[in-house]
């Protein structure tokens, strides 16, 4: 099983970046409890990095044949992503969208949560992991 997490606007700067709502693990010690947990669930994930929602965008199409699934975090793209949203719309792979707080308690909305099979939101850093937790169960019972 092949999974791709991308990681949006913002997300590379984690630990230095507003530590009291995003707490203190850095974007690599994240990476590698992620890489981990995979690894324990007998999973690839490969991770991506960008500021650039048309890079997310060309990745996911890229990559979307070759994948079972997308664990996705929109942050920067959270407000106007809509080519990234029409992506995930266009592609026959799962997606789950998660964010490191409650989203909604903090009055945001996202304009990709629609086209996800679920999101998980407000648990830190665990969210990714339940995230791929997640993912890896609904897979295994197709």
């Amino acid at each position: 099983m092949k999974l791709l997490l991308i990681q949006g606007a913002n997300m590379a700067s984690l630990g230095r970046r507003q530590p009291a709502l995003y707490g203190t693990t850095t974007s690599r010690e994240l990476d590698a409890l992620l890489l981990l947990r995979a690894a324990e669930l007998d999973v690839e994930l490969d991770i991506f990095y960008t500021s650039n929602e048309g890079e997310a965008v060309d990745r996911i199409q890229a990559d979307s044949a070759g994948i079972d699934g997308i664990l996705f975090n929109p942050a920067g793209f959270l407000h106007a992503g809509y080519g990234l949203r029409d992506c995930l719309k266009a592609i026959a792979v799962p997606a789950i969208e998660i964010h490191m707080t409650n989203i909604e308690k903090r009055g945001r909305r996202s304009v990709t949560a629609d086209v996800a099979v679920g999101s998980i939101a407000g648990f830190g850093v665990d969210s990714y992991v339940v995230a791929l937790e997640v993912m890896v169960a609904r897979l295994r019972v197709r």
